[in-house]
């Protein structure tokens, strides 16, 4: 049986889901990103457990199909720009197409509709906040950070990075305000 959770966004949450999972007695086969997969067939029993546990650790369990399409949505979007450095030999919309076996004006409607934003600010804003990231820990140049999220040129980045901070990236760099947010409160 397949169980669909919103919020996991990172290795540790998938190994914070697993022992919850493990805790209540189920045996997870596979654990992704926003997708377990366990033995059992049939978790009526402890379903509402489930739901009061990972609710406490930030997560939640989805059974709507509109939710899950659109945390599928979120976690392709996530591990490409947080894991895969944004290494992608196409574009956005075919990339999604291709993931999610969708049409992607289906997938950019419904995630508009749900979201009340559109799949490519979602996206941005995920590559904004890899940037504040990089920019933080200091090891990388603008140069380097703009090869490294895929842009076109440093003036591209900093051009985003303005209109969704206000801040240039220099700037933000230098302030001892750095303010960033969580993956999942995008």
């Amino acid at each position: 049986m397949k169980l669909y959770i919103k919020n996991m966004v990172c290795s540790r949450c998938k190994m914070v889901v697993k022992t919850e999972l493990e805790k209540l007695g189920l045996l997870p086969l596979a654990v992704e990103l926003g997708v377990i997969e366990i033995q059992e067939n049939d978790i009526d029993l402890l379903k509402e457990e489930l739901i009061k546990n990972l609710d406490l650790l930030g997560f939640e369990l989805m059974d709507n199909k509109k939710s899950i399409v659109i945390e599928k949505i979120k976690t392709l979007i996530i591990e490409l720009v947080h894991n895969k450095n944004n290494k992608l030999k196409t574009n956005l919309s075919d990339y999604l197409s291709e993931q999610l076996s969708q049409d992607y004006n289906t997938l950019s409607h419904l995630f508009s509709e749900v979201e009340g934003i559109t799949i490519e600010k979602y996206f941005i804003a995920q590559k904004v906040e890899r940037v504040k990231e990089l920019l933080t820990y200091d090891e990388l140049n603008l140069n380097e950070i703009t090869n490294q999220l895929n842009y076109s040129s440093v003036a591209h980045l900093s051009n985003q990075f303005k209109k969704i901070t206000g801040f240039s990236p220099s700037y933000f760099k230098q302030s001892k305000y750095r303010e960033r947010k969580q993956i999942e409160d995008l």
